[in-house]
This record gives structure tokens, sequence and C-alpha cells, in this order.
């Protein structure tokens, strides 16, 4: 029998991206402490991918950035243009989460990078580290090794979703060079033990979180997506619902994730928020790194008009 998420992401969603201007490329990274065999795929911009298959970066070394240079245009406007990133959540990867905005970013003029994040999509590690400060690390790393250089002319603005966004704020706290502002929606800076404990009470009482983001049948996974989705759906086929977890990209590594939300959740003795300056807040939040300013960590609501605010807020950066 045909699988209709495996129909979906290849025929719809895969054409979306393409007709973007974009295109799957794999990185390895090999940063110092980075288990060998460490791979983050990325959707880029074409004009951006390598010629090589798989592009291998190693910390602080200039032979693969150069590498990777040579096939990027050396043009003033070029080396200006604003980067993207677009970071996925638990619900998906980063082709099912970021489809219906890549467009619209692309038309904008900014060179667009959505990667999955490791443990999701075609995205694997051996390492046994599942913290938020690895992921961060592994996706600016792979960032470097395509030639998104930390410097003045190359800046990032990483956007998040619930998990990613967690991410996202990780990777502005250890590489301030690198990301200039972050987008966070569904999220909040640090997701405290009040948070996780509240979180569960309100969705999915008398279980555990694990239970929630990594279902296991179809209906765990429909309160998963009325939970993820801003636009609530009333019907949802349970095929596709069946499809969705047979499909062995959207659905495997299922203990690696469950290990994740447990170094996801931070004791509230130890929570402590790094500073950036809010400019917006609304149902998403737009911190820019450069400059100290302290805000509220509060719990947003999860889902949002991901399209929309993405689309508006970098307009008004």
């Amino acid at each position: 029998m045909v699988n209709t998420v495996k129909l979906l992401r290849h025929h719809l969603l895969a054409r979306l991206f393409k007709n973007a201007g974009l295109r799957q490329h794999a990185v390895a990274v090999e940063d110092d402490g980075v288990a060998v065999g460490t791979i983050i795929n990325f959707w880029l911009p074409k004009r951006k991918a390598p010629p090589s298959k798989m592009t291998t970066t190693k910390k602080k070394t200039s032979s693969t950035t150069s590498t990777t240079k040579n096939h990027i245009s050396t043009a003033e406007e070029e080396q200006r243009r604003h980067a993207v990133v677009l970071l996925h959540g638990f619900a998906a990867d980063g082709l099912m989460t970021w489809a219906f905005q890549v467009g619209a970013l692309a038309e904008r003029g900014y060179d667009v990078y959505v990667p999955d994040l490791l443990h999701f999509g075609r995205s694997t590690t051996a390492s046994p580290d599942r913290t938020m400060a690895f992921q961060a690390r592994c996706v600016a790393a792979a960032l470097r090794g395509l030639g998104v250089e930390e410097n003045r002319r190359c800046t990032v603005t990483v956007v998040g979703f619930s998990y990613g966004a967690l991410v996202a704020f990780e990777m502005a706290a250890a590489c301030p060079g690198l990301v200039r502002s972050v987008v966070a929606t569904g999220s909040a800076a640090v997701f405290t033990a009040a948070t996780h404990d509240a979180l569960l009470e309100r969705l999915c009482p008398g279980t555990s979180f694990a239970e929630l983001m990594v279902p296991v049948s179809a209906r765990r996974l429909r309160l998963l997506f009325s939970t993820a989705l801003y636009m609530k759906l009333r019907w949802f086929p349970r095929r596709v619902l069946d499809d969705f977890l047979r499909h062995k990209v959207m659905c495997r590594n299922r203990q690696e994730r469950a290990e994740m939300l447990e170094k996801m959740v931070t004791r509230d003795k130890q929570a402590s928020t790094h500073v950036f300056h809010q400019v917006h807040k609304s149902h998403s939040f737009y911190f820019h790194t450069s400059k100290a300013g302290e805000y509220n960590v509060n719990p947003l609501s999860l889902g949002g008009k991901r399209t929309h605010f993405v689309f508006d807020i970098l307009l008004s950066a």
C-alpha cells in the first residue's frame, strides 16, 4: 500500500522547496568532541550548494571554508544577503515544518537554510550527547562548513519553532558573531520543570512528556498535531496518521528523542536566561543578540501563524 505521507513529502513539500530555489545537501560535522558520523541534512539555496554530495567541516580550519567559497559568488551584494535558518520542532522535520514559508522568504531575497536536527529526518549522529547545546553546536559548525561565516557581512537570523526555538537560543548564546537575531514561536527561552509540569497537566494529564511528543499511536499523534498546529483540524484521516507513524524518516529514533526531552528540561533552581534585547512580543518573540536587555521568560501558547510572523518580523528587521 502506498504511504500517503511519503507521497505528500515527495510530490508536494519537496517541490515547494525546489520551487523556492533550495536543494538538499549533507554536511559531515567533525568538530572537536563531535562523534564521527555526525551528519546534518540541509535544504539550502541551490547556488550555495557545493557540487559534491557531502561537505565535511572541521573547526577552525581554512581548507573546508575555502573549498565551499569557491562555489559561492564573490559579488558584494551576494556576500551581504541575509541568511535565515529555520529550525523545526518535535512534531516533524524541516521539510514538513517549513514547506509553506520558504518560498515567501526566498522571494524577498533571503538565503534560506533548513536543517534537520539530529535524530530527525536524515540527520544522524553516533554521539550520546542529547543536549540542545550539542544540537546548536552541530548546526553552527555545519553552517560554517557551508560558507556562512562569523563576520559582519554574513549575519544570520535563526527562526525556531518549539524545540527548535530552544536550540536557536543556544546558538545565539554560543555563537554571537554568527547569529544576529532569533525569532521564537511556540516556546520560551528556557523550558523549566514548572513549565513542563504545567504543560503536561493541561495537554495530557497522567502521562509522560515522551508519550505526548514521541507518539506511538494515532490517538497520541492526533493530540500532538492539534497542539502544534495553529489551525485546529476538525477532521484528519486515520490513514494519514497511521502512515505518518510508519514513515521511517518521520518516526524513527524514538529512544534518542525521548532522551532529548529529558535533557530539554531545566530544573527551576538552575534556570538562567541569556541576555538578549527583545524587539517584538506577540505570539512570537524576536530578539536581537547584540544588545543587552532583560526579559521575562514566560511559556508561550503552542502553535502560531508561522508564515505571517516570520515574514512580517524579518521585513521589519
